[in-house]
């Protein structure tokens, strides 16, 4: 594995997930550079993440992800900043692994470069209908599943975009719900989306320390999971198109799918670009 050479000791700037009118996603520093305070770095960067390419290979990217006041242990939406501004620079394999963390705690991913798009690989997802009393979030008699990939979650399907748009989070409710269910977050979701969206969904978790999330992988994944067992994925390519609707922060994902023997794989990745 080699040390990314020294560019230059200001970051590249990204912005992860936006739609394409360039609009919302997430905003990441980018240092393709050693720093010898990563933490001082992250808080001088003007990002609410910060990703620092410790090494990298063709086949292997190791890389730390920080808050402007800690180090985050890892974020796809970091780590597909990161794969973007490399591939840009030097062009890397279109298979490969990422280990992000120090230590043992580091977590290592695959990543493929699809369609000019870079998708993380967030395992295969389970997903289960179940009877759940969603009186507390005013959706009584919907449809819901759980589904996870090793972190379970509670999908609930809305009959249409309005009332995808139009619900009202409560923190205390959404946990209750979740708790009541064995489940640590909670998407809603309805068909169709802006632009070329095939399904757009908004993602709560209280439980995991955040209210509404405005691009989350893994709640794609898990949605995508449900999207297969109840035979709604498109039937003529394993790519689906997402938007995730936090108000005032619109986001736009892919999530590549194939049906596995015990539930769906699932990978996930949307556009990064330079700012």
């Amino acid at each position: 594995m080699t040390v990314p050479q020294p560019l230059s000791e200001s970051p590249t700037l990204c912005r992860v997930f936006a739609e394409p009118s360039g609009q919302g996603g997430k905003r990441v520093a980018v240092f393709l550079s050693p720093v010898a305070d990563p933490q001082t770095a992250a808080g001088h960067s003007g990002a609410p993440l910060s990703v620092f390419v410790e090494a990298a290979d063709l086949a292997l990217v190791h890389l730390r992800v920080f808050t402007p006041t800690q180090e985050k242990g890892s974020s796809d939406s970091a780590a597909l900043a990161a794969l973007s501004a490399l591939h840009a620079r030097s062009p890397l394999s279109d298979l490969l692994t990422v280990v992000q963390g120090a230590g043992p705690g580091a977590e290592e991913q695959s990543a493929q470069l699809c369609g000019g798009e870079w998708l993380l690989r967030q395992g295969e997802v389970a997903a289960t209908p179940v009877t759940a009393d969603l009186t507390p979030l005013g959706l009584a008699g919907l449809d819901a599943w759980v589904a996870s990939t090793g972190r379970p979650n509670l999908v609930v399907g809305l009959p249409s975009l309005s009332a995808l748009s139009t619900f009202v989070p409560d923190d205390h409710h959404v946990a209750a719900v979740n708790l009541a269910t064995g489940t640590t977050g909670l998407v809603l979701f309805a068909p169709g989306g802006p632009g070329r969206a095939q399904v757009s969904f908004r993602a709560f978790g209280p439980l995991k320390g955040f209210s509404e999330d405005a691009a989350s992988s893994n709640m794609l994944a898990c949605l995508t999971g449900v999207l297969a067992r109840e035979g709604r994925l498109p039937p003529d390519t394993n790519l689906l198109r997402a938007a995730q609707c936090k108000p005032g922060q619109p986001a736009r994902l892919s999530a590549q799918f194939a049906a596995t023997t015990s539930g769906t794989e699932v990978w996930v990745g949307g556009r990064a670009e330079g700012l």
